[in-house]
């Protein structure tokens, strides 16, 4: 696998060739480095770490810092993938000038390569005023967590003819704002489909069937270490949860049958040595 960053470049050659764009969240640097050594195209640093990382019950409360902090984490530990920082609650709806300053945030201080936010035709300035200061943004439209008390939970979106034609026009109202890529969340998968052949830039699905240029999970669902819910959409290819659970019980039952650390887990000091300090002991 070439160690050369993916591009923006790169993710627009895949959709006209027809070939999909892998996407995988990634937190800190253990979990961005098993993703991009995986040679998976971008890694997001989602906001969904409010629930998988920090244990809040959506996404909503997560902040700037936060997103920032793992940021950097997850940006030292990835060379190929293409980075891009979810940008959280607040930190763009409040003015254009406070949405690009954050925006930039997530550059110079988290070492990502573009930033992704949520919302649709309402959502074009805002994008073309952070895509005008030179930073590639990603959008997200259908469901968009950050607004799940408006939507009345996490429903699937697009499902009458009128609501399908609304992204379509939130789609296409993004993608001439300057959007390099979109999200489709929770979208009937003919509605991502139609969405998908009628727009120029990729569109990246999630619960919106195999119509659309590429896909994205969640790295904890994936691979079984969050398990408070699992939403239809979610493949899991391993479950890891199990895996950790199991090791974390056999390292206590060996702790406390002192069947660990063993000999070959020890440090020895030369005979001589350990008569002399056992002798100055007086044992």
């Amino acid at each position: 696998m070439s160690t050369k960053r993916f591009t923006l470049q790169e993710l627009q050659a895949k959709k006209d060739a027809g070939r999909p764009i892998t996407v995988v969240t990634a937190y800190d640097l253990s979990s961005a480095r098993l993703v991009d050594r995986a040679g998976i195209d971008v890694i997001l640093v989602g906001d969904s770490l409010g629930m998988v990382m920090l244990g809040l019950e959506s996404t909503v409360p997560v902040t700037m810092d936060e997103m920032v902090h793992h940021a950097k984490a997850a940006a030292r530990g990835a060379d190929h993938a293409l980075l891009v920082g979810d940008m959280p609650f607040l930190s763009y709806q409040a003015s254009r000038t406070e949405a690009v300053r954050n925006a930039g945030r997530f550059l110079k201080e988290g070492g990502m390569g573009a930033v992704k936010l949520e919302g649709g035709r309402t959502m074009a300035d805002t994008v073309r005023a952070i895509a005008d200061a030179g930073i590639p943004v990603m959008g997200h439209i259908g469901l968009t967590p950050q607004s799940i008390s408006r939507l009345g939970g996490y429903r699937v979106q697009g499902k009458t003819a009128p609501a399908a034609l609304g992204l379509l026009e939130d789609a296409r109202a993004l993608e001439a704002a300057g959007c390099f890529s979109i999200v489709l969340e929770s979208v009937p998968a003919a509605v991502a489909s139609a969405i998908s052949r009628r727009l120029s830039v990729p569109t990246i699905g999630i619960g919106a069937g195999a119509g659309c240029d590429g896909q994205v999970l969640v790295y904890h669902d994936m691979l079984g270490l969050f398990d408070d819910f699992q939403p239809r959409f979610v493949k899991r290819y391993a479950n890891l949860g199990e895996t950790i659970h199991g090791a974390l019980t056999a390292y206590r039952e060996d702790v406390e049958a002192r069947r660990f650390p063993a000999e070959e887990h020890t440090y020895a000091m030369p005979d001589d040595e350990l008569a002399s300090f056992l002798e100055t002991l007086g044992d």
